[in-house]
């Protein structure tokens, strides 16, 4: 039997949230080494899994199918297409950084109440996330995907509503309550989403017969499944509702601000930049795959939910004085361009969406992860208490406008092939559509841009006129983001190689072709 690099590959940072959780209290520094290495230990089995991955080959490689619930037809089946691949390889490689940059968020410390932090939990929660997530994007069994896809809130849920913020912690309650606010609310929109999946879920396998993906692609394929039009609109909601609370699309959205404001910048980073994807790419994998013909009758309105989202999180983006819900609604926005790059039904448009996920992961992660290194030295998430910081810290102020710039598409960094891709695959099929979602691109130059002057130039405050300027791990967690922001931006080539044959494989499933051209080539 082959060497099981799947399962490997999830099960590494499970047994290492398990292990560091069991690390004495009195050896919390060793407990973040040893997050730390299985973070990169978990990394090299996810490039390995790239490596061994073939763009031109089946459809889902390096599979795994063994008989998990057999008298309820569930498998732990696995098995990664080029989509999968792109996003396991962003989760392991944002996750070193996350560990990283928040070396320091869970050490003790006191407020008013004297409270002590669990270091060892904190790293436990992530490498628990990563594992959980990790085996989300692999799942190939319906129900298999669905307990993960449910599981990863429990850690979340502690890592938003037991380690928030230090710039709001001053010893007071009010802190501990917003927390507590934001993390329940997290909780109760994803379980209220989980809870219609299950019940689709459970509908899918009394009309299929089966949880495998792959059988019921097969089977409709072949006709011999046939699921009636109301039946498999119905199915498709269910399916679909759950993805658009995680993703998050308006108006399921309003969690985010909350989670990611009052969560520590790595765990906000490990929101948007990690846990959100997963339900962009159920969407492709689940949605079109399972319920091609109702996925094409709700484009239309999903489509207009895309354009609200990409406009209205721009809009109020534009309006925040918080630094870090400026973030998150920015990145309301970005998931709204990913959906519209999906639902517009052609292969630039969905392969522009896939390479959204990850140069958003990227891209996010870089700018909130600086703007967290701010935030800590001034102790403040608000706009206005900042100005000056290029004169007094210039390799911080450099790397959040790199960061800022990523997040507006600027050319020749990540984000705009992306959403270039997306625009034009958009533009082709229903150009009012994509013109109207080119506004979005406006907005987050306004909100980026406005976010920088008032923050980084003008005359030196006070209060940020000693500020420290990036130390050596700081740097060691932005400068590679940074170098990857650029790369990807002059040649995205080695990720479209990936994505394209999936995306046109799913093109395939929903019967979709791109339109053709309305003026011939000149000969």
């Amino acid at each position: 039997m082959s060497f099981p690099l799947l399962t490997a590959t999830a099960v590494l940072p499970a047994l290492g949230a398990i292990a560091t959780a069991a690390v004495p209290a009195a050896r919390r520094v060793a407990a973040k080494w040893l997050a730390l290495l299985v973070s990169l230990g978990t990394l090299a089995l996810a490039a390995v899994t790239l490596a061994r991955f073939d763009p031109d080959g089946a459809r889902y490689q390096l599979t795994e199918s063994h008989a998990w619930i057999p008298d309820f037809g569930v498998r732990y089946q696995l098995g990664v297409d080029g989509i999968g691949v792109a996003l396991v390889a962003l989760t392991a490689l944002l996750m070193p950084f996350v560990i990283l940059a928040g070396w320091h968020d869970a050490d003790p410390h006191e407020t008013g109440s004297r409270r002590w932090r669990p270091t060892q939990g904190f790293f436990a929660l992530i490498l628990a996330v990563e594992a959980m997530v990790i085996i989300s994007f692999e799942a190939t069994d319906v129900f298999l995907f669905y307990i993960f896809f449910e599981a990863m809130l429990i850690p979340m849920y502690f890592l938003i509503g037991g380690f928030g913020d230090r710039a709001h912690e001053h010893g007071d309650e009010a802190a501990a309550t917003q927390r507590s606010y934001a993390a329940v609310k997290f909780l109760l929109y994803n379980l209220v989403g989980g809870l219609i999946m299950l019940a689709a879920v459970i509908g899918l396998y009394v009309v299929a017969g089966s949880f495998s993906l792959q059988e019921i692609v097969h089977a409709r394929a072949d006709g011999s499944l046939h699921m009636a039009t109301s039946t498999e609109r119905w199915l498709f909601l269910g399916f679909f509702f759950a993805f658009a609370v995680k993703a998050p699309l308006w108006p399921l959205h309003t969690w985010l601000p909350n989670a990611m404001g009052e969560a520590t910048a790595p765990v906000a980073v490990l929101i948007t930049a990690v846990v959100d994807k997963v339900g962009t790419f159920a969407m492709l994998r689940f949605c079109l795959q399972l319920f091609p013909e109702a996925s094409k009758w709700a484009t239309p309105a999903i489509l207009v939910l895309a354009l609200i989202s990409i406009v209205y999180g721009a809009l109020l983006a534009v309006g925040q004085r918080d630094i870090k819900r400026l973030v998150a609604y920015a990145s309301i926005s970005h998931f709204g361009f990913i959906i519209l790059g999906i639902f517009a039904m052609t292969t630039q448009g969905q392969s522009g969406a896939t390479l959204y996920m990850v140069n958003h992961g990227i891209s996010t992660a870089a700018l909130m992860l600086v703007a967290g290194f701010l935030i800590s030295r001034r102790g403040s998430r608000l706009i206005a208490d900042y100005g000056g910081v290029q004169k007094v810290a210039p390799v911080l102020a450099g790397t959040f406008l790199i960061g800022g710039l990523a997040t507006l598409s600027l050319p020749g960094l990540a984000p705009f092939v992306s959403e270039f891709l997306v625009l034009v695959g958009t533009f082709t099929r229903y150009p009012v559509v994509g013109i109207i979602a080119t506004f979005g691109i406006v907005l987050a130059a306004l909100y980026t841009l406005v976010l920088y002057q008032r923050t980084m130039t003008g005359p030196v405050k006070a209060e940020v006129a000693e500020m420290p300027d990036l130390r050596v791990r700081e740097l060691l967690v932005v400068a590679p983001l940074i170098a990857l922001l650029i790369f990807l931006g002059v040649y995205p080539k080695p990720i479209t190689d990936i994505v394209n044959p999936a995306v046109k494989q799913t093109m395939s499933d929903v019967q979709k072709k791109d339109p053709q051209p309305e003026v011939e080539a000149a000969k």
